[in-house]
């Protein structure tokens, strides 16, 4: 699988009609996401929803081409058109193929059991095939890049910050400030920039400390392994429903599942997919938790110990 040259357009026989201009994105009014701050995703006529803002990160289309070029029919992404930036407004802009169907969010509570086993059947093989896809051999994006999860997201430090009383580790000082998004060669690293971040986001040093002792032994023999990263319903689209007969058998299960939102994908340790998808049960009000545990090999383990540095990260 090759790289993606940038500024990146698909080949011309493959656009379904005229790309649309930055005009047409910029005044489509059929709005799908408003993240602030310019963020948005629009569609734009019949064949094209597209992704731009200041905060829009390339690496989110590179991903898509990168997975697409698998050429697998397990895993199905939205075509990738055009993926380009524009420095006179510091705009990425991600053109893709508009995937007509239903999100699963809102066709999941309608759903029956047999419907359920067939979509989470097509789901687990194309997380298995996202899996099978070779390491680099550290915990990365692609390109040896560094990882995009918010769990790892800081910034600079600044004269505010030199000032502030914080009481922070000896053993941490120097590091809390700045990139910790890796790449990482080891999960101990992995490790070690989380409990970074649980300090930058100004959380207990004493909490931090116990984090740094006990990690070691929770999260650890973990390999990385390519991994979606963000597998919620919102960002699942089925092309229709499984038809099934007033027995519950199955009469047709020729319908495809669609994979949107691959800004943060990358190799992660193993337990990562489960963990960060657990996310997405909210207050646990349905039945999408045992659900995910036939898409991904469950972590309940992992998990509990990292949704608890979640919780304090984000409550």
């Amino acid at each position: 699988m090759g790289p993606i040259t940038l500024p990146f357009y698909a080949q011309t026989s493959d656009f379904p009609c005229a790309l649309p201009t930055k005009d047409q994105i910029h005044s489509s009014q059929e709005l799908f996401l408003d993240y602030g701050e310019g963020r948005k995703v629009v569609g734009v006529g019949p064949k094209f929803v597209v992704k731009y803002g200041g905060n829009v990160e390339l690496i989110e289309g590179e991903n898509m081409h990168f997975v697409a070029q698998l050429n697998s029919k397990a895993v199905r992404v939205p075509k990738l058109y055009a993926l380009y930036e524009d420095a006179t407004n510091q705009a990425t802009y991600i053109v893709m193929e508009r995937v007509n169907g239903l999100v699963l969010s809102s066709a999941w509570s309608s759903l029956s059991k047999p419907q359920k086993e067939i979509i989470c059947t097509k789901l687990r093989l194309a997380m298995d095939t996202l899996r099978k896809i070779p390491s680099p051999g550290r915990y990365c994006s692609i390109g040896k890049r560094p990882l995009e999860d918010c769990m790892f997201w800081s910034r600079e430090e600044t004269d505010a910050d030199k000032h502030a009383d914080k009481q922070i580790p000896v053993q941490f000082e120097s590091s809390i400030f700045g990139p910790l998004n890796g790449p990482f060669n080891t999960e101990e690293e992995v490790n070690s920039a989380m409990i970074e971040k649980y300090l930058f986001n100004n959380l207990p040093p004493g909490k931090a400390v116990f984090y740094e002792r006990t990690l070691p032994h929770v999260l650890c023999d973990h390999p990385p392994v390519f991994t979606h990263g963000d597998l919620q319903r919102k960002n699942i689209i089925i092309s229709r429903l499984p038809n099934v007969d007033e027995n519950s058998a199955v009469v047709d299960d020729e319908m495809e599942v669609v994979l949107l939102d691959w800004e943060v994908s990358g190799w992660y340790p193993s337990y990562w997919e489960h963990a960060r998808a657990m996310q997405g049960c909210g207050h646990f009000e349905d039945d999408w938790h045992y659900w995910l545990g036939q898409i991904v090999d469950e972590y309940l383990k992992k998990w509990a110990w990292v949704n608890m540095m979640f919780l304090e990260l984000w409550s």
